[in-house]
């Protein structure tokens, strides 16, 4: 079983899912809603994080998504799930960080929930909101789309930026598709070419200092966006062009003509330790 594969099987019940964030209007506006976890030993390892690192992260995921739609972020919940390690400091740092980053982008907490478990688990979710009808998706991209990332890729950040204002700023240029890249590149291209029934051909990656190329195509954790322009269309300032839409196979990718195998980075094809910058 993949991630890809238990998504395809519950989008057949569950008509929203499927993007970063599920869309639901609401009179004038649509809301987006996404959520994400956050575990020990599964995404980190508390001897190599503070606590106001933990929760930074903890809220920057969601707000990855939210950006990855084009959206503004407006409230959060958070549910924590603790083990005995963890002391009411803890808790007390975990909040500064993710505090700090929720009032840098305007976004409410507005509650959550506690319990007790044998690893910490946080799990966080932001509602945000979009224009109706212009919500940016992974399923839009069409042939002869230029293709997109806003950063070098390889070597993720702990704390990194939600691109939130860049999301903004794609969806009023009509950007065809977006989603946030969290589980490598040539995953996430992937994902989004089979959600859009087309083929994508990569001519370039940009790559952070010291990382490889399979670092760059594969390793994940860069949180940049992933995103499609018409031909013609103005790109964002330091944004990479690194490829094309085409027509063919749905989702497959290649890398100058060749072949590129997805193979980011994916929960049940097994990860013995935190992947994590």
């Amino acid at each position: 079983m993949t991630e890809l594969a238990l998504v395809a099987a519950l989008a057949k019940r569950l008509p929203r899912i499927g993007d970063d964030c599920a869309i639901v209007p609401h009179g004038p506006e649509d809301l987006l809603f996404t959520t994400d976890l956050l575990v020990e030993d599964v995404h980190f390892r508390r001897a190599e994080r503070t606590a106001a690192d933990v929760g930074y992260r903890a809220l920057a995921r969601s707000l990855s998504d939210i950006a990855a739609m084009g959206g503004e972020p407006r409230w959060a919940t958070v549910a924590l799930a603790l083990p005995p390690w963890a002391t009411g400091r803890w808790v007390a740092g975990f909040y500064d960080g993710l505090i700090a980053l929720a009032a840098q982008h305007r976004t409410e907490v507005v509650g959550g929930d506690f319990s007790r478990a044998l690893a910490l688990t946080a799990d966080v979710m932001v509602c945000g909101t979009a224009p109706k009808g212009q919500a940016l998706r992974r399923d839009r991209a069409r042939p002869g789309d230029l293709i997109y990332v806003s950063g070098p890729l390889g070597r993720g950040k702990w704390r990194f930026p939600p691109r939130l204002a860049l999301g903004q700023q794609l969806r009023k240029l009509g950007a065809t598709s977006c989603m946030d890249l969290s589980d490598g590149l040539s995953l996430d291209l992937h994902r989004l070419a089979v959600a859009s029934r087309v083929a994508a051909d990569l001519h370039t990656v940009p790559l952070a200092r010291g990382a490889s190329l399979s670092d760059g195509l594969h390793r994940g954790e860069d949180y940049e966006l992933l995103f499609t322009l018409p031909p013609g269309a103005k790109p964002p300032r330091l944004t990479h062009a690194i490829g094309r839409i085409l027509r063919g196979q749905p989702g497959l990718v290649t890398y100058n003509g060749g072949q590129v195998t997805p193979d980011g980075h994916d929960h049940f094809r097994s990860q013995p330790h935190p992947r994590t910058p």
